[in-house]
């Protein structure tokens, strides 16, 4: 394969990857709240939970991916294996 082809299945395979590690994020999150603050705060506190929870995925899902990307780029060589989305580095 060449270079474009392996930066476009390295964005779509990332793209599901922080998709897929919202969700889970997401669900356990949501599953920890219901099961240990939900049964100890007031119903109108409670209803704050889902998109606290949402928000709060969304973050975890980018530090992830953000780590996760830092090891993958210390093990690959971006430049043998991938194009540059945004043209050219200079060179140093």
């Amino acid at each position: 394969m060449n270079k474009k082809a392996n930066t476009l299945l390295f964005i779509l395979g990332a793209t599901v990857v922080n998709i897929v590690v919202t969700i889970i994020s997401f669900i356990l999150l949501f599953v920890l709240y219901a099961k240990y603050l939900v049964p100890h705060l007031p119903e109108s506190a409670a209803a704050w939970g889902f998109p606290v929870i949402f928000i709060i995925s969304i973050a975890l899902s980018f530090l992830l991916y953000r780590a996760i990307l830092k090891m993958l780029l210390k093990k690959v060589d971006p430049e043998k294996y991938f194009d540059p989305l945004f043209g050219r580095r200079r060179k140093k």
